[in-house]
């Protein structure tokens, strides 16, 4: 099945297709929306929820190409019931307009951290998927104080984490076999929709530059973190084990039946695991050897 992996479907996983056609976001009451001054950046943000003494807030992190709905329009309502969640779009994504700067994981991850502080938040956990997975992770090697947990799914840090089928896919993307989902998505709410050609450009370009990062990086990270991903994903399984591996504090969650489209809409086994992660106890040490 993965020799057949066709143009369209790398762009499908390279933007990080999620709900379907037609899913709309059920909204958590008490939303909050802006936008936030952020590295030359107008970024576009919502609050879900009410802080509390209980939980610190959660950043979702939304894959390449999508938006806050796409990528977590099936679990934000039931995040948002028991601690504030603050989603957030990235540099040319959704309603935030791009700038004259290539897209990548180390300056999206810059962004974020910037917009928390933006917020006047100190620590928060973070989950992203797929793209917002390397995002989450660059945030933990480059902002270590700003993160508590991590939940990164369908991420990588090497380029041989993905099957090559979906590398030399890549290299054949086009404008014309972007999801239709998303093309409207971004055409919906885009501040410049006639950019549409760039946005789909950039992202291909983000991937196709994409280099390896060092395991050592991830051995730093001593936060605890849940690697997640599909037993169909683009992501290797042996890539998750040696991440899991890697990372100090590591949770490995496989979800079965379920590819990289549709892992995200697993909502049920997504809730109850990561609430399961962010509710238990922080480790008693700050590090441990890598396993």
């Amino acid at each position: 099945m993965r020799s057949q992996i066709t143009a369209a479907m790398a762009v499908i996983l390279m933007m990080a297709l999620s709900t379907g056609p037609g899913a709309a976001m059920e909204r958590a009451p008490h939303v909050e929306s802006g936008y936030a001054p952020v590295s030359g950046l107008k970024m576009y943000y919502e609050i879900h929820g009410t802080a509390n003494g209980n939980n610190p807030p959660l950043v979702l992190l939304h894959g390449g190409g999508s938006t806050i709905d796409t990528s977590f329009g099936k679990v934000l309502p039931s995040l948002a019931k028991t601690r504030q969640v603050i989603a957030f779009e990235q540099q040319g994504h959704g309603h935030t307009a791009d700038i004259d700067r290539p897209f990548s994981f180390e300056q999206s991850a810059d962004d974020a951290a910037a917009l928390l502080r933006h917020l006047k938040i100190g620590n928060a956990d973070f989950f992203g998927y797929s793209n917002g997975g390397n995002i989450a992770l660059q945030i933990a090697i480059r902002h270590p104080e700003s993160v508590r947990k991590l939940v990164v799914a369908s991420a990588m840090f090497k380029r041989d984490g993905l099957y090559p089928e979906f590398w030399a896919s890549m290299r054949r993307a086009t404008l014309q076999s972007m999801p239709a989902e998303l093309r409207e998505a971004y055409l919906r709410v885009a501040p410049h929709p006639e950019q549409l050609p760039t946005f789909h450009d950039k992202c291909a370009r983000r991937m196709l530059e994409f280099k390896d990062w060092r395991p050592e990086d991830l051995q730093k990270i001593g936060v605890p973190t849940m690697v997640m991903i599909a037993d169909g994903d683009i992501v290797r399984p042996e890539h998750a084990v040696e991440m899991f591996r890697l990372l100090p504090h590591a949770q490995l969650a496989v979800l079965p039946g379920t590819d990289h489209m549709t892992l995200v809409n697993r909502a049920e086994w997504q809730v109850s695991m990561i609430e399961a992660f962010l509710d238990a106890p922080m480790p008693k040490q700050t590090r441990l050897e890598a396993r």
